[in-house]
């Protein structure tokens, strides 16, 4: 079954070249783009879509806070799915869609394979968040002295990872999407995400962004282990 989606956004342009992008995968139906926030509302409550598409600055009512309404309501964190999509990467913004429920942040100049990444992790509970502002804002985790015992607070996996489970961790802590971790490492795409799976299992992470949050913390990121 196809994941339906809704666009929103105040720029027609932005609004067809996201259509054309998400309509090119057989998995992904665009129900409605509309252009403002109330729209939006009226649009979630119409089509009952899996993913929303969300512009922050649009009139009558701004992303964020249509993220808030829509996570307010009974049930709201389930559906639909909110992915911000902006120009605007102040990581306010960032810190203020996370927190009212968004499943994801993405900048507007992202790739297309991201974009696509983006609504298809959504649709399964996931999160992807650009990776320039993924590691601006994880960055700050790493500990100022790997190896010196200052890991001790961050949670411990039930099991060790893998070195190649391991490999994988350090490319998704620097940003990189499923597709270019696979090419890096010279495996599948499937095999990428089966190391993930593993690891979220591993550290009872909620998502990836967890995991890169958790690489960062525990040093993995910056070559420790």
């Amino acid at each position: 079954m196809a994941i339906s989606v809704v666009i929103a956004d105040d720029q027609e342009m932005v609004r067809t070249g996201f259509r054309m992008i998400l309509e090119s995968q057989p998995d992904i139906e665009v129900v409605a783009d509309v252009v403002d926030g109330e729209a939006a509302l009226e649009a979630v409550e119409r089509h009952d879509p899996d993913v929303l598409l969300l512009d922050i600055r649009m009139p009558k009512l701004d992303g964020l806070e249509v993220t808030r309404r829509l996570s307010a309501r009974p049930g709201g964190g389930e559906r639909p799915r909110i992915v911000i999509v902006t120009t605007f990467d102040l990581d306010e913004y960032v810190h203020t869609a996370l927190r009212n429920g968004a499943s994801g942040f993405l900048l507007k100049d992202a790739s297309p394979a991201m974009l696509v990444e983006a609504v298809q992790a959504a649709a399964v509970g996931d999160s992807l968040i650009s990776p320039a502002i993924t590691v601006r804002l994880l960055r700050d985790m790493a500990p100022a002295n790997p190896g010196t015992g200052t890991e001790s607070a961050v949670r411990q996996p039930s099991e060790p990872l893998t070195d190649r489970e391991a490999d994988v961790v350090r490319c998704l802590a620097r940003g990189a999407t499923n597709a270019e971790i696979a090419a890096e490492l010279f495996v599948s795409l499937s095999t990428v995400k089966t190391h993930l799976a593993n690891v979220q299992l591993k550290l009872d992470a909620r998502n990836r962004v967890e995991i890169a949050a958790w690489a960062w913390e525990s040093g993995l990121a910056t070559g420790g282990t």
